[in-house]
């Protein structure tokens, strides 16, 4: 394995909410549209949630990339994602609301950091 590099996964501050989930543990997979910026995120590396002026680091145990949100959750149950997330529309309902995601998704697909804790 190679050098091991910290990466910055901004959170916004409106998402607070997902990024207390990742900090108590309760959310142990990020996704992310998987465009440039989160192509050199490899396994074993730290990644380091940032939402306002807070922080915290998780190592990567995994780093999984899929072309639709509908390949990811052959992998993934919607919950593993996201907590509240019952179903597949209601994590796709969710990545809706954040704005011009689902054109990047669409674009580069999507990509799963499993975290530890």
């Amino acid at each position: 394995m190679g050098e091991i590099k910290k990466h910055i996964l901004p959170v916004r501050e409106v998402d607070r909410g997902i990024y207390n989930l990742m900090h108590d543990g309760k959310k142990k997979i990020e996704t992310r549209a998987a465009g440039p910026r989160y192509a050199y995120i490899k396994d074993g590396d730290i990644v380091v949630l940032k939402c306002g002026k807070d922080k915290f680091e998780r190592t990567v145990k995994k780093v999984k990339k899929f072309k639709t949100v509908d390949s990811m959750l052959k992998d993934y149950a919607p919950k593993d994602i996201h907590p509240s997330a019952k179903t597949a529309d209601d994590l796709k309902k969710m990545y809706r609301s954040f704005p011009g995601y689902t054109e990047r998704l669409a674009q580069y697909g999507v990509i799963a950091f499993e975290l530890s804790n």
